[in-house]
């Protein structure tokens, strides 16, 4: 299975970056990036890119490619919504319609949140847009899956690129085993999510296409989804 990550530098990408190279089965990782990585193995290939919205320049390494994992994103604290959905939405749609042009029958897994509203109704921009994003992923013809985490501990070597996000990561390392306890439905980490996945990319679409913490830790431990016919969320 050869993959492409959007967000390689970001905790989630670290995350799904770091479970295709530890899967044997994944034979070539390309990591779209701005910069380069700080990573070499010899299954990782990257492709230095500034512009998001156009993959005309790039188009043809973009081909042959069996799953997306589109972990690229920002906080939403302080931006203004358009600044907010050129990154979440455009920068989303843009590699959606490039990849799935030039590979039919690929998986695009696009991370969202728990909280995003579909409906466009909700008072707060980010789960409108998160959610507009989503509804139009999957109305593109492609397998297409949302992942709504909630609570992620990065787990590791993932580092979160939001200051305060880091120290509230470092005040909670210690508490974790027993959140994951006493909140199972809220709780994952960076690992599981980049596990989960290559399950659903390797799953057919035979599970639901919006996928929580629940579905994302039982994916992330038995590498299998449900049989098809269960309501998405």
């Amino acid at each position: 299975m050869r993959v492409i990550v959007f967000g390689a530098s970001g905790m989630v990408g670290h995350g799904a970056l770091r479970a295709c190279l530890l899967d044997d089965t994944v034979t070539e990782v390309l990591a779209v990036v701005r910069s380069p990585l700080p990573v070499e193995h010899p299954r990782l290939r990257q492709i230095v890119h500034t512009d998001f919205t156009d993959y005309t320049a790039v188009q043809d390494q973009l081909k042959d490619l069996d799953a997306c994992f589109f972990c690229l994103g920002v906080s939403a604290v302080g931006r203004k919504e358009e600044e907010y959905t050129r990154v979440t939405y455009d920068y989303a749609l843009a590699a959606a319609h490039a990849l799935n042009a030039a590979n039919p029958g690929l998986a695009f897994v696009y991370v969202s949140g728990e909280g995003t509203d579909s409906t466009g109704k909700s008072r707060q921009m980010w789960a409108r847009v998160k959610g507009r994003t989503e509804n139009d992923l999957l109305a593109m013809p492609m397998r297409a899956y949302m992942f709504r985490p909630g609570y992620i501990q990065p787990v590791g070597g993932a580092t979160s690129r939001t200051p305060l996000y880091r120290a509230v990561y470092r005040a909670t390392a210690v508490l974790y085993p027993l959140l994951r306890r006493v909140f199972p439905r809220y709780i994952t980490t960076t690992d599981a999510v980049g596990r989960a996945m290559l399950a659903v990319a390797r799953s057919e679409g035979a599970g639901p296409t919006v996928l929580r913490n629940p579905d994302i830790n039982r994916l992330a431990v038995t590498g299998q989804d449900e049989p098809a016919g269960r309501p998405a969320p």
